[in-house]
């Protein structure tokens, strides 16, 4: 699933090489998005829009012209994922949830030239792609209820002698997706996408490296952490036994691969600046 994203990801950045037209206006647009936010990773490997979060945000988008736009957008929302709903109760048992702040800057491709004036073109099919910086933190519920956030506890050992520092919680990611614009008139603009964060971190579920030995992390950190970090004795077995602890050095996530987010939901922008400035390239501009 994340080879086929990828490739996605170079063909739209591949289309957005080509050259842009010569432009004579400019249109500006404000508004905002509103939709779901769904993440792939170690505790959810391929099911696409699974424990979808609720996201929105606020919408800019500059228009260079009827086939080529700038969008910024500045979003909040969250992300869900469990072994138990997604990996069919793998043994690791682990879940968490994680609020996403982010700010993003794509740049658009209309496969239609799309214009503002009577009688043109109003809708259009594009795709984008550019770069996004973000912010998040995984938590999740200890078994009396309590929710803790993972990365302070350090579930993997992390800060502790010899083990890597605690993972950072702000990150880029490549976005890039699909959607669908339609311009009502010369002043309001209604769209939906689809798109996939593709994140420089593995650790967006907190699951990322090897298990560490959970009698020093016991020691050293206390109980709570130790069974956060490893949740495998919460399950019962064949026979009515809680399933044993991991041994130190086994593999806890994948540490070849990174995780991804994605973003599915609806646009509004109203349009603004100088009357006589239009994504129409053929409107003459007035004279003073």
């Amino acid at each position: 699933m994340k080879k086929i994203i990828i490739a996605i990801w170079v063909a739209c950045m591949a289309l957005l090489t080509v050259p842009v037209a010569p432009v004579q206006a400019q249109n500006s647009e404000v508004g905002a998005c509103v939709g779901t936010m769904f993440y792939l990773g170690e505790l959810n490997p391929s099911k696409l829009f699974a424990q979808p979060k609720l996201a929105a945000g606020l919408v800019y988008r500059y228009n260079i012209s009827p086939r080529w736009a700038v969008k910024a957008d500045f979003m909040f929302g969250k992300v869900a994922g469990s072994d138990m709903l997604t990996n069919n109760g793998y043994e690791r048992n682990l879940s968490f949830t994680s609020p996403i702040t982010e700010f993003s800057v794509v740049a658009e491709l209309n496969f239609l030239q799309l214009y503002t004036s009577v009688g043109k073109n109003h809708f259009a099919p594009y795709i984008f792609a550019g770069a996004t910086v973000f912010s998040f933190d995984p938590m999740a519920q200890y078994k009396d209820g309590t929710e803790f956030e993972l990365q302070s506890l350090g579930t993997e050992g992390q800060g502790l002698e010899g083990m890597p520092k605690k993972y950072s919680l702000t990150h880029f990611a490549i976005p890039f997706g699909i959607g669908l614009r339609f311009n009502i008139g010369r002043y309001v603009s209604i769209g939906a996408e689809w798109s996939m964060r593709y994140t420089f971190t593995d650790y967006l579920d907190d699951v990322g490296g090897k298990y560490y030995d959970n009698e020093l992390l016991r020691e050293q950190r206390g109980d709570i952490i130790a069974d956060m970090a490893d949740r495998t004795p919460e399950l019962v077995g064949p026979e009515g036994e809680s399933l044993p602890l991991h041994q130190a050095g086994e593999q806890r996530g994948n540490p070849t691969t990174h995780d991804l987010y994605s973003f599915a939901g609806a646009t509004l922008t109203v349009k603004f600046g100088n009357a006589d400035r239009t994504c129409d390239l053929k409107k003459k501009r007035k004279k003073y």
